[in-house]
């Protein structure tokens, strides 16, 4: 055919042009001869791609164009179909597995200055002594003051067994040190705390934070490990809040963690009936009477609601928190020219009550290009095993809601302003040890340290209502009607002005929280930013409660509760 003879002139472009030609199918499928207009749309785009390439005026980047025009086409379709190019592939690789080869620490932007953010428990960096709080000078003799993070991240990663030479100050002693960093394999665990909790330790907690590879394995060892410590466990817990999902058939061993072998999970639909699939549980199941609790939030989404939406169906599990994401679409990775991937949506999932909890719909975009949520109208319901009603096309709704409390204006600029994590390097280098994490707390006297300290920072910002009366101002001024009113404007303005003493007052308990766990941390690690927030958790209260309460943990199970 004549256009594969131009594809293959496209001067190494066929990945871009086959994932280009890929769409055009979908989009044009309704025509009478599609394979016609997939030739036709592929010869426009050689033909245009030599011509630009030729006779542009300036050097044109053919990878970054291929990537920006790939990039834009998808848009029309939905966020999680993606073009993941060659040089993208280590990001992906660490979406899906959780490793990646560097040192093992984040990095935090003030101003154009590069400070080493968190540093993951015996890491390289950890091991190196770099502390949360150093200012880094240069990697390499490369000076990063400036740099984004995307280049710090090239900077910094790499194979396995490398050394990079970072110098930096350091946040305890001032002095400028070089340090010489092995690079690792770092893998982020995808459980990064379980604990026996609850006033007598009798109840197993586990966090789930991703579903990469062999997350399930790691759930049901952390789960062994609890129940070897506590023979006589009383109820479980398992935590998926801000989980944004992962591997749909590591969900499945989660599922079968609880429910018995053979167990429907999920079932996928798309548009290759070939390709639809149903999930069974295949293992041995770890326990199937112990009171279960999975708590979710709103940004728990797609394999995350495939767990807590079995649970929810075979009536194993009571479901505590927000609404959850209600991402109902499943993707799967195929392999393109180049080393180039598309991962594309090619299906919605089904939990084993027959509902998708697709909550927006891409397939129906209004006339200016946005999606909206699936009506209520349209929201059909089902019913678990036992009988008890749940609706698709919203996520799942949790069988108790908590709503999470929104964080204050003072308390989001005290954080975007790096003032809470400034102040905890403050606290570490002044103080060698804390208790445990699960115990740290502040006292009064020490937060009005920080409120001192805090004196004279410059944390100012605008209310919404600040916000908003500026707006109105604007608009009276285009309008001409702002001189006749100024008085009563400059009245207002002043009546509603804040006063940032009192607003540091008034959400003290939510600033207090913040910053002890970012001191927390910095002894700690991210462990010890879960257990020491735990102290303050009102969701995981709840499930402690319901746990204890067998009579209203069973009635949560029934139908019409």
């Amino acid at each position: 055919m004549n256009f594969l003879k131009k594809l293959k002139g496209a001067r190494g472009f066929a990945a871009g042009v086959i994932l280009m030609g890929a769409v055009c199918f979908f989009i044009h499928a309704k025509t009478e001869d599609p394979y016609f207009e997939i030739s036709k749309n592929l010869d426009i785009y050689a033909d245009l791609f030599k011509e630009l390439n030729t006779y542009y005026v300036d050097p044109i980047e053919p990878g970054k164009l291929v990537k920006t025009g790939v990039d834009a086409m998808l848009e029309d379709l939905d966020p999680y179909t993606n073009y993941i190019t060659e040089a993208d592939i280590e990001d992906y690789r660490f979406m899906t597995t959780g490793k990646y080869g560097g040192i093992g620490a984040s990095m935090r932007k003030k101003g154009d200055d590069i400070y080493i953010g968190d540093v993951y428990e015996n890491s390289p960096a950890q091991k190196a002594g770099l502390h949360p709080g150093d200012l880094v000078e240069s990697i390499d003799n490369q000076v990063v003051k400036g740099k984004t993070i995307d280049d710090l991240s090239l900077l910094l990663k790499g194979t396995p067994g490398t050394q990079i030479n970072i110098k930096i100050k350091d946040a305890y002693t001032n002095t400028v040190l070089q340090k010489m960093v092995t690079r690792g394999e770092i893998e982020i665990s995808s459980v990064p705390y379980y604990a026996l909790i609850g006033e007598q330790n009798n109840i197993a907690y586990v966090r789930l934070t991703q579903f990469t590879q062999g997350c399930a394995r790691q759930v049901r060892d952390a789960y062994d490990s609890l129940k070897r410590e506590q023979p006589n466990l009383k109820g479980v817990v398992l935590d998926l809040r801000n989980n944004p999902g992962g591997l749909l058939e590591e969900a499945v061993s989660i599922c079968n963690i609880f429910v018995d072998k053979g167990q429907l999970v999920v079932s996928t639909k798309g548009k290759i009936p070939e390709m639809d699939k149903d999930y069974k549980t295949a293992g041995p199941i770890w326990d199937k009477n112990l009171p279960l609790t999975v708590i979710v939030n709103h940004s728990s989404a797609s394999a995350s609601e495939i767990v807590a939406g079995t649970m929810q169906d075979l009536d194993r599990g009571v479901i505590i928190g927000e609404r959850s994401y209600g991402k109902g679409l499943v993707q799967v990775v195929r392999q393109l020219g180049f080393n180039a991937k598309l991962k594309l949506t090619i299906a919605r999932y089904y939990t084993p009550s027959g509902r998708c909890i697709q909550a927006i719909d891409y397939a129906h975009r209004n006339v200016d290009g946005s999606v909206g949520f699936i009506p209520d109208s349209l929201k059909q319901a089902y019913r678990t095993k036992v009988g008890r009603i749940v609706k698709s096309g919203g996520g799942v709704l949790p069988d108790v809601l908590i709503k999470d409390e929104p964080m204050s204006t003072i308390a989001v600029t005290l954080y975007t302003k790096n003032y809470l994590f400034d102040y905890a390097t403050e606290y570490a280098r002044q103080h060698p040890t804390v208790v445990a994490a699960n115990k740290f707390a502040m006292t009064d006297a020490e937060f009005n340290q920080f409120t001192k300290w805090l004196e004279n920072k410059d944390y100012s910002y605008k209310t919404e209502t600040e916000i908003e009366l500026d707006s109105v101002k604007k608009t009276a001024m285009k309008e001409n009607y702002y001189e006749g009113s100024k008085d009563e404007f400059d009245r207002l303005k002043d009546k509603l002005s804040h006063d940032k003493k009192q607003d540091l007052l008034k959400h003290k308990d939510q600033v207090k929280q913040m910053l002890e766990n970012e001191i927390a941390s910095r002894y700690y690690y991210t462990r010890g930013r879960i257990a020491q927030g735990l102290q303050y958790d009102k969701e995981l209260d709840k499930a402690l409660a319901l746990i204890n309460q067998p009579v209203e943990y069973s009635a949560l199970l029934k139908p019409g509760k």
